[in-house]
């Protein structure tokens, strides 16, 4: 039985539903460059866990106002005075947001403006496709701070810019934008207009997957990057076996044989 999402548990995350199975999820704390405090984490955990299991096809992840995520409060931090061990626990509600966005099986868009930044990085790569516009910039200021990443930069970051310039990020400050940061692969699509435009665009076109297939993607390719290679080998028989044999796409196979189906053409 499917889920239903309840809006109005939501107050730092600003939800709309779109006919199509695409959802937008914006960060809705614009007077805080939408750090993330403890409660926008909680309801990030919230929808994640929700969405495989209410229809949800893709999202859209957004920031309000100028910047997508300027990382974590540090306001509540400082006032918080954590121990250790109370820190340690909040580290690790975020990994359980960022994973049930990475490992859940719903396509995530992340349209980046501004400020990409600290924990705004570790929420942005958790997405699977990240678009964004001619003001967004990423860094990972965090040595300057006195602090460390603890929200998975150094499991997902690295895996898209490599150890040395993870590092290099950490320890200097260095900002990456423009198409810089799409070569270094910290973005896919880099645009001159609005990255939520293009975003919603590319979230419509993952939506019109069959979801079983979309959940392979979104789920088994990561489980399968930590796994060894033969061990991968072996779970990626097994998806296909699942997948490549759902009744849902006998009609997506027919369309390809009697060749009504739309080819796989180059871009013009």
């Amino acid at each position: 039985m499917a889920l239903e999402i309840d809006m109005d548990r939501y107050h730092n995350l600003a939800l709309q539903a779109h006919d199509d199975g695409v959802w937008v999820v914006t960060l809705n704390r614009p007077s805080k460059r939408n750090a993330l405090d403890i409660d926008t984490i909680e309801e990030l955990v919230e929808f994640f866990s929700a969405a495989p299991r209410a229809g949800v096809r893709a999202v859209v992840l957004a920031g309000a106002g100028d910047h997508f995520c300027a990382g974590l409060d540090l306001v509540e931090h400082h006032d918080e005075d954590r121990s250790p061990a109370d820190f340690m626990h909040v580290c690790l509600r975020w990994h359980e947001a960022f994973n049930k966005m990475e490992y859940g099986g719903v396509p995530i868009v992340a349209a980046l403006q501004g400020a990409v930044v600290g924990g705004g990085l570790e929420l942005a790569s958790a997405a699977h496709i990240r678009v964004m516009d001619s003001t967004a910039y990423f860094a990972l200021p965090e040595g300057q701070r006195g602090l460390f990443t603890g929200g998975g930069a150094t499991i997902r970051v690295t895996d898209l810019v490599g150890k040395a310039r993870m590092i290099d990020m950490m320890l200097t400050g260095r900002v990456y934008q423009g198409r810089e940061a799409v070569d270094v692969g910290l973005a896919q699509y880099a645009v001159e207009g609005s990255s939520f435009d293009e975003a919603l665009v590319v979230a419509r076109k993952a939506a019109q997957n069959l979801p079983l297939s979309n959940f392979a993607i979104c789920s088994a390719v990561s489980h399968m990057q930590n796994m060894s290679a033969m061990d991968a080998a072996y779970a990626e028989a097994v998806v296909a076996g699942v997948v490549n044999t759902q009744p849902d796409a006998r009609a997506r196979l027919a369309a390809f044989a009697d060749k009504s189906a739309a080819r796989v053409r180059p871009n013009s």
